[in-house]
């Protein structure tokens, strides 16, 4: 059981005019004074997902004020349903309670929600007020900070979106109580991420409290949560619709995100996939002469301590892995742009693999 830390704690992504905190602490959801300073108008519609509804949704309603007019719509769960007939279902339920610019979307729930509620927001009258209230590690640290919100197509993730600033990011730590153990591991990879990209100090750190933070440690959550969405505030602020710097995160996501594509959406966690994709751009950074074998080895001790597999599917060549990541947003010009390692903790964007060198290093990658 998560025990509560003392005070909740504020970050900012700054945006100039477009600013929004972040707020980071225990018991958030059922307090109005967190939520209500970030409310465009009187019509608030939350969406939420039918694993997260029965857990949160009467939770965070209480704590709207009474004079609100509050619609919920619960969409199914996972993976599979980030398309654009369930973005459809949320402007489906705006038009029928006949809201205006003026109201303001709720995405209560994991990733997939956020992503699908902040593009809805982002279209929905040519753009209205969302807040992000993330309830899944992966999200918390992740997916409800930065603007990116989209749906998947069949042939590849997140390929159809807008960038969307929420107002406000609210991570009540009380919510990781609930979260099943892969859900868990899945969200590590990505706080796994930002000390591999940015932070060896921050990497140091996650080797000595892996165990903690899988045992549910409070303090060392509420650390990490913290760290990461610092980072990533950092990096947005400084490249909000990634034209540089902020390609950095996807370390791991072009492969990553192949074998989502590849194994069909949800059959993979996002942050599973992503580990893995973390372990191949370090192998492949080990094969381009910046990482050592040692480094190559420290990084698959972490992957692996996270509970986070270190092998890709069986059943996946070198061509199936390549299809799919031609097709990655990243690329410019044909040319298939990744995101490697110089060292621990210094990420590069890297344009001139060789292709035989990131064939063979596809090829050899253990599968399982």
């Amino acid at each position: 059981m998560i025990e509560s830390p003392a005070v909740p704690s504020t970050l900012e992504v700054a945006l100039g005019d477009r600013s929004y905190p972040i707020h980071i602490g225990p018991g958030l959801l059922g307090d109005p004074q967190w939520l209500a300073p970030h409310l465009a108008g009187r019509q608030v519609m939350v969406v939420t997902n039918e694993t997260v509804a029965p857990l949160y949704l009467e939770k965070l309603t209480q704590g709207l004020a009474d004079d609100l007019e509050v619609r919920t719509l619960v969409l199914p769960d996972g993976e599979a349903t980030k398309t654009l007939a369930h973005v459809e279902r949320i402007w489906d339920a705006l038009l029928a309670a006949g809201f205006n610019r003026r109201c303001t979307l709720i995405a209560l729930g994991g990733g997939v929600t956020g992503d699908m509620v902040g593009f809805a927001a982002a279209c929905y009258q040519r753009g209205v007020a969302f807040v992000q209230v993330p309830t899944t590690l992966l999200a918390q640290v992740d997916s409800s900070v930065g603007g990116k919100t989209g749906v998947n197509h069949p042939r590849g993730k997140n390929m159809i979106g807008a960038f969307w600033q929420p107002r406000a990011v609210l991570i009540d730590t009380g919510t990781l109580a609930t979260l099943p153990p892969r859900e868990l591991s899945a969200g590590l990879a990505e706080v796994l991420k930002y000390g591999l990209i940015r932070d060896a100090d921050f990497l140091a750190w996650l080797e000595a409290e892996l165990p903690a933070l899988r045992g549910l440690d409070a303090a060392a959550l509420t650390h990490a949560i913290e760290r990461s969405c610092a980072l990533k505030a950092e990096i947005v602020a400084e490249d909000e619709t990634e034209q540089g710097v902020r390609a950095l995160l996807n370390l791991g996501h072009t492969f990553g995100h192949a074998i989502e594509a590849h194994q069909g959406y949800g059959h993979w966690l996002h942050g599973e996939a992503v580990g893995t994709g973390m372990l191949m751009a370090a192998e492949l950074s080990c094969r381009l002469g910046w990482l050592s074998e040692a480094e190559v080895a420290r990084v698959r001790m972490l992957i692996e301590a996270a509970g986070l597999p270190l092998t890709a599917p069986a059943e996946m060549g070198v061509d199936d892995f390549l299809a799919i990541m031609r097709l990655d947003k990243k690329n410019l010009d044909s040319r298939l742009r990744l995101i490697l390692l110089r060292a621990l903790g210094d990420a590069c964007i890297h344009d001139e693999t060789p292709p035989q060198t990131l064939a063979a290093l596809i090829e050899a990658f253990p599968r399982r």
